[in-house]
């Protein structure tokens, strides 16, 4: 018999879930327009953010949101609409390859250290438990200095931060799967620890990898425009968030607002798009039931 008191009262979970639908819909949606932005930026921008001003504007003084120039111009004439178009391409080369090579490395030796154990895992779980409590945008700095700018370096210096998440993510799910019967049942049919790990291993604990992937681009974005303020992050003729906040800082006084406004808007409206689409996946993988 149902309580008269639960009669028209929602299940927590299923409104949970609901809620955690329109955050992953509103998500892809952010994202999806970021990633529109960056593939299609040549083609609804007049000029190129390389063009002199000279060359671009018919007036190279800085100039306020018009009817020509939605976004206004810097000081130096340049467009900002451009930059901040262009600039979304640049964030997400940096982020894409940089939660590559995070996969790349962290999901192996995630696999190979929880399946083996022993020295390997203790020496790997040090290793990693060190990287992971430096500050992020620390580490990813004092890599700046050693590799250098341009998206591949600043991938790599994004990227190291990453990676011991990953490790840990993967490595923890494999060491509750490796104890399944149908592991077992594997290595007593004769499977190298090689098969096991690639044909039985891998799609059972690649499955957290998404959402951890999704709250990873947002952060790398926000670890890009730091890089970008310090002057650390992309060469200083590629549009960047970050770098143009800092070109920026000079500008504010003089009540040219709009030359920091869009470029921080834009990278604050792609951490969230990324951040919302992670929230919601991790709800809808793993919904937590109330008892």
């Amino acid at each position: 018999m149902v309580s008269k008191s639960r009669i028209g009262q929602k299940n927590p979970v299923s409104f949970r879930l609901s809620v955690s639908r329109v955050l992953l819909a509103l998500g892809f949606l952010l994202t999806l327009f970021f990633v529109t932005v960056a593939i299609f930026a040549p083609i609804w921008t007049s000029w190129g953010w390389l063009a002199s001003p000279t060359e671009s504007l018919s007036n190279p003084i800085h100039q306020p949101p018009n009817a020509e120039y939605w976004f206004g111009t810097t000081r130096q004439g340049y467009d900002v609409l451009s930059r901040t178009l262009f600039g979304t391409r640049a964030a997400l080369q940096v982020v894409v390859v940089a939660t590559a090579i995070s996969l790349v490395v962290g999901v192996p030796l995630g696999m190979i250290s929880g399946y083996l154990g022993g020295r390997l895992d203790r020496a790997l779980l040090f290793l990693m438990d060190t990287i992971y409590t430096l500050p992020g945008l620390l580490l990813s700095v004092t890599l700046a200095f050693v590799v250098g700018r341009g998206v591949f370096n600043a991938a790599i210096a994004v990227s190291i931060s990453y990676i011991p998440q990953y490790y840990r993510v993967v490595r923890n799910h494999t060491t509750s799967v490796k104890t399944e019967l149908f592991i077992e049942a594997a290595r007593a049919m004769g499977a190298t620890p090689t098969r096991v790990l690639s044909r039985y291993l891998f799609f059972n604990v690649i499955q957290s990898v998404p959402v951890l992937f999704t709250l990873n681009a947002a952060d790398a974005i926000l670890i890009l425009g730091g890089l970008g303020f310090l002057g650390l992050g992309l060469p200083e003729n590629v549009p960047e968030w970050g770098y143009a906040l800092r070109q920026a800082l000079d500008a504010l006084p003089t009540g040219i607002w709009w030359t920091a406004f869009f470029p921080g808007l834009a990278m604050t409206l792609m951490v969230s798009g990324f951040s919302l689409l992670g929230e919601g996946l991790s709800e809808i993988f793993d919904p937590r039931e109330e008892i």
